[in-house]
């Protein structure tokens, strides 16, 4: 399968250039970008094509893309890719505005392609163990969850992070849909109301979005769930964030932090001093192969258009709450 990375703005493309290089059966034809600057800095460090105008990419024939442009500029790239018959890995938030996001479900089903939502931490051993163990009663009924999702600040590396206009908002943007959507997934139910208190206290006067929010969720099958999600990391901090979560259950209770399994290191060539290094699975990996595999097979993915709409709907939603100061529902047809 020939796969092409359409736009480097987001972090997580250059971790994918090593995973689809790790593919069974995939050649990685190149990448697409048109900031001349970031993609001559990406060609060089990763010895990788770079084709300045994504037409150029599509037109290479490849069979699927991996779609990491900045959230409000996805929904351009996924119609291109759609309109040549190319399947889609889409990162998350997978836009910026609702009415984008059901534009991009339209062009692909229009043209009959896999479009997929790239959520990792569905592929994480640890939190995989936890649905597991959800799944066969351990907890009893799941009553509750904490969850805190943090990082540093990535306007260092990706300014467009904390541009309003190019992110559609900052931390809660950014953080919300990772655990919203593992939360759907464990539960097995939609968010109902959203209740959200959303400020800047990490980088006043420094950027004009959010960094920190403190979100209730409530589901329509009763769990009730917080969300602390920030960008409270200082950059000193050995890694780049991470993803917890306490569940608490009619029986029993249950603690997972996803990225624990890491070493510490301390080295002058390392970026950072000490670092914490990952030696658990790549989660990354496996999320790539299963968008391969569904893609080649034309079978459903295993996260879909709708999971990254419904956790797209969270974020907004907590905007909304925060502007209006009281909860908002979420309704369905």
């Amino acid at each position: 399968m020939r796969v092409g990375i359409m736009s480097f703005a987001h972090v997580h493309a250059e971790g994918f250039v090593g995973n689809l290089r790790a593919a069974p059966g995939v050649e990685l034809v190149g990448f697409s970008d048109d900031d001349a600057e970031r993609g001559a800095r990406f060609a060089e460090a990763f010895g990788l094509r770079h084709l300045a105008r994504h037409e150029d990419l599509i037109a290479e024939g490849v069979d699927a893309v991996v779609v990491c442009a900045e959230n409000a500029r996805r929904r351009e790239l996924v119609e291109m890719a759609a309109a040549a018959g190319v399947h889609v890995l889409c990162e998350k938030p997978i836009e910026a505005t609702l009415a984008d996001a059901e534009a991009m479900r339209d062009a692909c089903e229009a043209a009959g392609v896999t479009f997929m939502t790239a959520f990792p931490m569905r592929f994480d051993a640890s939190v995989r163990a936890v649905k597991a163990a959800l799944e066969r009663g351990e907890l009893g009924a799941l009553v509750a969850v904490n969850g805190i999702n943090h990082s540093e600040i990535p306007k260092a590396h990706r300014a467009w992070f904390a541009d309003r206009e190019l992110a559609g908002g900052g931390a809660v943007m950014d953080h919300t849909v990772h655990l919203t959507d593992l939360l759907r997934w464990m539960t097995g139910s939609e968010v109902v109301e959203v209740y959200a208190e959303v400020g800047n206290p990490f980088y006043p006067g420094e950027v004009d979005v959010d960094t920190a929010g403190l979100v209730t969720l409530t589901f329509a099958n009763g769990v009730f769930a917080a969300v602390d999600c920030s960008w409270s990391r200082p950059t000193s901090y050995p890694r780049w964030g991470h993803l917890k979560m306490e569940l608490i259950g009619e029986r029993g209770g249950l603690s997972v932090d996803a990225f624990s399994q890491a070493l510490t290191g301390f080295a002058r060539s390392l970026p950072r001093n000490p670092t914490w290094i990952g030696w658990g699975a790549d989660p990354n990996q496996a999320m790539i192969e299963a968008f391969l595999a569904a893609a080649a097979e034309g079978r459903e993915p295993p996260v879909t258009w709708n999971d990254g709409y419904e956790a797209l709907r969270v974020a907004l939603a907590c905007y909304d709450s925060a502007a209006a100061g009281q909860p908002v529902r979420l309704t369905r047809d």
